[in-house]
Parts: C-alpha cells; sequence; structure tokens
C-alpha cells in the first residue's frame, strides 16, 4: 500500500494536521518523530533544518581572507544540515525516502519562508539526484480542523509554486552572496595593515544600523534653541482653569526654512522665540478680562488592532522593559511550551473570517477561567455577544502566512513572572477588540483678552471619558463631572460670561534634541523603512515588508550589539565609533547602497515580480553576481591611504 508523506514546519502543526484528518483517513498511530496512518505519514521540521553553503573548494576560511580569495561567486551551492537539529532531519529523510511513500505534501507555512524549508529538506534528501517524487502543496491561512480538510481538497501543484519557490532560493542565495562577499571585503579592507578586524555587513543590518547612527549624528549636530511659552489662569464663575497663549495665524506649511533649506520642525503654534515679546504678551494680559468661546464634542477611541510580533515586541518593550529577544523567547514558550498563545511570529494583525466560532470558544474559556482579573470582562463579552463579523478583526485579505496573536484554547498553569505578564497582555488586548469604542467629551476652549489694540488667544483643552468601553479592561472608569483626577475636565463657563486672565507667567524652555532609538522606537523604525524610500515601486514593494521580518528583527538587533556595532543602556541603543566607521568607511568606498533600505526595496520589488512568474530567477542572481563584484572591486581598487569622513 502506498502513501503519503505529509512535513509541516513545526510539530505543533504536524499535530493539528494530524486531529483534522483522523475523521476522515482514520486513526493515526503515534511514532517518535512522526505519525502514520493506512493513508499518510505526517512529520515536521522544526523551522529550518538544511542551510546552503559554498562548494568546499570555494569555502575560504578566516585566515585566508584577502581580497586574493575575493570576490565568492560559486556556480552552484551546496547544502548542510543545521548543526542542532541533525537529529530531526535524519527522521525526516528517512521517512522520505521510504520505498511506499510515494507523493509528498508540503504542509509547510504559507510564505516565502515555509517554501524554501521544504524545498531544501526535499533537495537534501535527494541527494545527488533528485527524489524523484510528486509534490503538492497545502496551502493553510488559518489552522482550523475544517480549514485544514478543505486545504487537503484543494492542494496546489508544484508548478503553481514554482514562482515562489525561485524567489524563496533567490533571496537565501543573495543574501548569502552579499553578506558573506561584504563583510570578508570590508574585514579585508580593514586587515590591510595586520590583525584582524571583522567588519560584518548585511541586507537587512546594515540599514539598520544606518538608522541608529544616522539619528546618533542628528544628536550631535543638534544645537538646542531657547524659546517661551506663555501661560494663563482664568478665574470663572464656577472657579480656575488654565490656558496656553498661541499664535492663530501659525500655519505649519508656512514655518520658516532653516539654513539647509529644510522647515524649522521645532516651530509651534504656542512657541515663542523672543523674551521680550513673550513677556510682553504677558504683562499685557495679566488681570484683564476675556471673552470665551468653546466646542464640546463627543468622540470615540476605538481599541488598538490585535498583536502582531512586531507591536507586541513593541508595545511589551515599553510597559514591561522586555527586550525585542525576551518577548520572542516568552511568546515562543507560550505558544510551544504552554500552548497559551497562537504562532507569534507573525506579521498579520487581523484573523481569517473562517475563524470566528474558535474566537467564541476562546472568550467562552476565558469567561470560565479563574483569571478573576479579566474572566468577567470575557463573560461580559459572551453574555453581550461582542463577537461578530468585522472587518477590522476578521479579514482574509489582511492575513499573510499567519494571522494575528490571539490566546488559544488552552488556558495556561505554571506560568513564569514574566510569562504570565505577556500572556496577560495578550489577552487584554483580544478582549479589548471585540468592547465598544471609549467615548470622551472633548472640548476645545479660546480665552481671548483684547489689551492695547490687540488680541491674546489662550487654548484650553479638556477630555474627559464619559464610557470607558474597551478601556475598562485597563482599569479605566468613566469620570464624575466634579472629580478632575482621571480627566483633563475644565470648569464650565456660562454663555456670554466674561472671565479674568488672573495669573499670567512666560516659562522659558529649550528645543531637545531627537531622542535615541528604543528597541520599541527601532522595531517601528525597522517595520516602517520602506516609508522613507522615495522611489514609489520600490516603496510599494516594502509597504508590507520594512527591514527584515517579524522573526529575524530581533535577532538583528541582538546581532548588532554582539558585533559591538551598538551597546545598550538602560532602554537606550546607542551606535560604538565602530559602527560611525563603517558607515564612513562604505560611503568613502562607494558602496553606500549596502547602508541604504532601497536596496532591499529593490529585491523585494524583483522577488515579487519572480513570484508571479515576471522576471526570471537567472536574470536576477546573475544581478546580484554583479552587485557583489562591484562591492568586491571598490574595496580592491581603494588606493588611497585614508577614507574620507571620520574613519579614524
Amino acid at each position: 500500500m502506498t502513501k503519503t508523506l505529509v512535513i509541516a514546519e513545526k510539530p505543533s502543526v504536524a499535530q493539528d494536521i494530524v486531529r483534522a484528518l483522523t475523521p476522515t483517513a482514520g486513526k493515526f498511530d503515534k511514532h517518535d518523530e512522526h505519525f502514520e496512518n493506512d493513508q499518510y505519514v505526517v512529520t515536521s521540521a522544526v523551522g529550518h533544518l538544511v542551510e546552503i553553503q559554498a562548494p568546499e573548494e570555494f569555502d575560504v576560511k578566516r585566515g585566508k581572507w584577502s581580497f586574493a580569495n575575493l570576490p565568492v561567486i560559486p556556480p552552484r551551492f551546496d547544502l548542510k544540515p543545521v548543526d542542532k537539529t541533525k537529529t530531526r532531519l535524519n527522521a525526516v529523510v528517512k521517512q522520505a525516502k521510504r520505498k511506499d511513500v510515494t507523493q509528498l505534501i508540503n504542509a509547510c507555512d504559507a510564505g516565502r519562508e515555509g517554501e524554501l524549508i521544504f524545498r531544501l529538506i526535499e533537495q537534501y534528501a535527494g541527494g545527488k539526484a533528485p527524489l524523484g517524487k510528486p509534490v503538492k502543496r497545502l496551502w493553510l491561512q488559518s489552522m482550523t480542523p475544517q480549514a485544514i480538510r478543505d486545504g487537503f481538497e484543494s492542494l496546489r501543484t508544484e508548478k503553481q509554486m514554482q514562482g515562489l519557490a525561485d524567489a524563496a532560493r533567490s533571496r537565501s542565495e543573495a543574501d548569502w552572496l552579499v553578506g558573506i562577499n561584504g563583510t570578508r571585503a570590508m574585514t579585508a579592507f580593514n586587515s590591510r595593515d595586520g590583525g584582524f578586524f571583522l567588519t560584518t555587513v548585511g541586507r537587512v543590518q546594515t540599514p539598520t544600523l544606518s538608522v541608529v547612527v544616522e539619528r546618533e549624528e542628528q544628536i550631535r549636530k543638534f544645537v538646542s534653541r531657547d524659546y517661551w511659552e506663555i501661560h494663563a489662569s482664568f478665574a470663572a464663575e464656577a472657579g480656575q482653569y488654565p490656558g496656553k497663549y498661541f499664535d492663530t495665524s501659525w500655519k505649519k506649511a508656512n514655518a520658516p526654512l532653516l539654513a539647509n533649506g529644510e522647515p524649522d520642525a521645532e516651530q509651534r503654534a504656542d512657541r515663542v522665540w523672543n523674551e521680550r515679546e513673550a513677556r510682553e504678551i504677558a504683562d499685557a494680559s495679566r488681570g484683564q478680562p476675556a471673552t470665551v468661546t468653546e466646542e464640546s464634542k463627543p468622540t470615540t477611541q476605538a481599541s488598538p488592532m490585535l498583536f502582531d510580533l512586531t507591536s507586541l515586541q513593541r508595545e511589551a518593550n515599553g510597559r514591561f522593559g522586555f527586550s525585542a529577544k525576551t518577548t520572542l523567547a516568552l511568546a515562543q514558550s507560550l505558544y510551544e511550551r504552554h500552548k497559551a498563545l497562537t504562532y507569534p511570529r507573525t506579521d498579520s494583525r487581523a484573523l481569517p473570517e473562517d475563524y470566528l466560532p474558535v474566537v467564541k470558544d476562546t472568550m467562552k474559556m476565558l469567561a470560565d477561567s479563574g483569571m478573576k482579573h479579566l474572566a468577567p470582562f470575557a463573560k461580559q463579552a459572551v453574555d453581550g455577544s461582542y463577537v461578530k463579523p468585522n472587518k477590522r478583526i476578521f479579514d482574509n485579505a489582511k492575513v499573510s502566512d499567519h494571522f494575528a496573536i490571539i490566546p488559544t484554547l488552552q488556558a495556561p498553569s505554571g506560568l513564569s513572572d514574566a510569562e504570565q505578564k505577556l500572556y496577560d497582555f495578550v489577552v487584554r488586548r483580544f478582549l479589548s477588540v471585540f468592547f465598544p469604542s471609549a467615548e470622551f467629551q472633548v472640548t476645545t476652549r479660546i480665552s481671548t483678552v483684547e489689551a492695547n489694540g490687540k488680541k491674546y488667544p489662550f487654548r484650553s483643552d479638556g477630555k474627559v471619558l464619559v464610557k470607558p468601553g474597551w478601556l475598562a479592561i485597563y482599569g479605566k472608569e468613566a469620570v464624575n463631572e466634579d472629580d478632575e483626577k482621571d480627566g483633563k475636565n475644565l470648569v464650565p463657563v456660562k454663555p456670554g460670561e466674561v472671565v479674568k486672565a488672573e495669573t499670567v507667567d512666560t516659562k522659558g524652555l529649550k528645543t531637545r534634541p531627537p531622542a535615541r532609538y528604543s528597541e520599541a522606537t527601532l522595531l517601528g523604525a525597522m517595520e516602517g523603512a520602506g516609508k522613507t524610500i522615495d522611489d514609489d515601486e520600490l516603496r510599494e514593494a516594502m509597504q508590507e515588508k520594512g527591514l527584515g521580518t517579524p522573526a529575524t528583527r530581533a535577532a538583528t538587533i541582538e546581532g548588532l550589539i554582539a558585533e559591538k556595532y551598538m551597546l545598550r543602556e538602560g532602554r537606550e541603543l546607542i551606535p560604538t565609533a565602530k559602527a560611525f566607521q563603517l558607515m564612513t568607511l562604505l560611503r568613502g568606498l562607494g558602496v553606500e547602497e549596502l547602508s541604504k533600505a532601497e536596496l532591499t526595496g529593490d529585491w523585494e520589488y524583483k522577488l515579487a515580480q519572480m513570484e508571479k512568474g515576471q522576471l526570471s530567477r537567472d536574470t536576477f542572481m546573475k544581478e546580484i553576481a554583479a552587485m557583489t563584484e562591484h562591492i568586491v572591486k571598490k574595496a580592491k581598487e581603494y588606493d588611497r591611504d585614508t577614507v574620507p569622513g571620520d574613519y579614524a
């Protein structure tokens, strides 16, 4: 009897597939590394089991990193097992080579990396000759049992997946070529006078470092300027309220230009740049009557969207001080060990449309759980039928290889303090997206003093929480009219009432340099890197991508710290002299493209074309080889004694 081998990307997905197929395909027997019945053998990788390497004759060891051995552009790539998962690879290959296994199903994650993981295992299993067994592709957007069974009913052909496979291999090989050759060329350049000065570069790592260095340069060049604000306290019949002077004629578009021709970003309507002028306004307004106009209107605030990995890392860094690496490790443990969260390495903040019943069951589980601080909110959601179709939450078009991070049907126990914090964080967000919007009453009041034939307007803003909605999950309550603790509640002013500017004072302040990056803000900059690109097509290609992937961004940051390009001081990330030296070197050698997000934008644009069959793999790889040769040539031919800039 012949069988079909199903290879998933991770053990938990293999188990999900077995559970889904059991009602239709029959019971499975569990073995050490696989499940089996009369029809299927189901096994899994644990992420990448195989990686590419240059053939041995091209592999240059550290001691030989000289220009004489560069560039390294092998005619083909060999494969080698990833050391820590060699046992798992051998187990998967053993099943693939079985004589009774006549077909394979690629059930790795639905995306470029999932395609690569499977294709490299298949190639490795075949050895020098192709494995020669037909392959079908299981393409899942949802892990519900019915979605898995539906996926098995509509398997894709190998031909349909060829474009994606080509793009996956090309991305992997291009990163190898640019990373290895760039690193060896820069190291050889820096080691010309003896010693060994490792200087790593990479398509994601180097533009990320460039972002941090650029911010540090802005901080170093920043010249602080003095400005003044004018604050008043107005007396009304009902009590006092504060106001701040502002220039009604000021418009951002009309802000004066700096010496470099850029608009002055420090200009604001409420800033006065001359102390004498500020004092004159304060003196003219003090003790004078003021007429009042105000606008009060209701406004709503929806909850933030569900977490993807990057938003979870950013917010956990801000809330708990967790590094991106720590948050990923905790989320991975909650997913793999405790089975309490869904797959964490996702860039999607929505759920599949067929996930509604699962979400209802999850909400019931939370309502019945012993989590006293959260169960009442889940019960409210169940009783109020809050879980219903909503494109902001359930949208197939916004689901990529994986969906948003949410709690599973399994209530966890035995969590560490850090795991419990992160689990609660995700559960609160999950609950909040189904709760009604928070409702506020927002008031804008303008108190205008007329003196010396001039008008001096002062602005006061009030915002009062009327109905907390989802904010109740975070401990916020509606504010009583007389209680100003939790809202900026302005005392009422009757129509036509004239108030008095009792105190008016100037406050001298200084402009501040931009803040250094924290992990939270750097993750945001990496995610949004494409927005800074001028070229429309490249920007579009990076729209959803940014620098790196949710799964690799934490490792990129940690790698830059390990390579001593950055230091972590408190929550700040500070580039080192080595980082400035690398950026100066790339500029000086004329290979600045290695430090630009445009490089990733260009690759993503072309890889997307390849996925659609509009660009051949051969054409793309020839371009990468030419770029690699250009980088090495520039470094090799540089014959001046010094590199311009702050290189030393």
